[in-house]
């Protein structure tokens, strides 16, 4: 499955990440691709209000991981921008939160690039290019397989 869509404004994006947002079920873990201020954050905070999250939602740059929870649904939003390697991400502890037999909520990953060997054998990944100050191409993908034996 691959979708393309364009959008011409942050709302937009924000709008499509919101009815994203509404249609994942949990475990889930997504990777969100893009170079900086292609929209990674924008679509993030849609994200979170689609989930029904209120918390003001801000990219996990420093930090490297933000979780928030709605009253169903608890999301874990990473950005790996700062990681320089994998075994700095296994060094912190984080593969806990990519395992899908144990994931309770929805991992959203900016710069998941950076840690790829972490992403299960299932998840969506999520482009973003970057086509002038507001458009953007997103482009919306499922990779690798459904395996029944990886969900809860």
């Amino acid at each position: 499955m691959k979708i393309k869509v364009i959008t011409k404004s942050p709302e937009e994006t924000m709008l499509l990440a919101q009815k994203i947002a509404r249609s994942v079920q949990e475990p889930c873990v997504i990777s969100l691709v893009g170079d900086l201020s292609a929209g990674k954050t924008t679509f993030s905070k849609g994200f979170a209000l689609g989930l029904g999250i209120k918390e003001i939602v801000t990219s996990p740059t420093f930090t490297i991981l933000n979780e928030y929870e709605s009253e169903e649904v608890k999301l874990l939003h990473f950005d790996m921008y700062k990681l320089n390697s994998i075994e700095e991400a296994y060094e912190l502890g984080f593969e806990e939160y990519f395992d899908i037999k144990k994931l309770n909520g929805i991992v959203l990953v900016e710069w998941a690039e950076n840690v790829k060997g972490l992403l299960p054998t299932f998840y969506y990944e999520i482009s973003f290019t970057k086509l002038s100050d507001n458009e953007r191409a997103i482009e919306i993908m499922q990779k690798g397989e459904k395996n029944n034996k990886d969900e809860k």
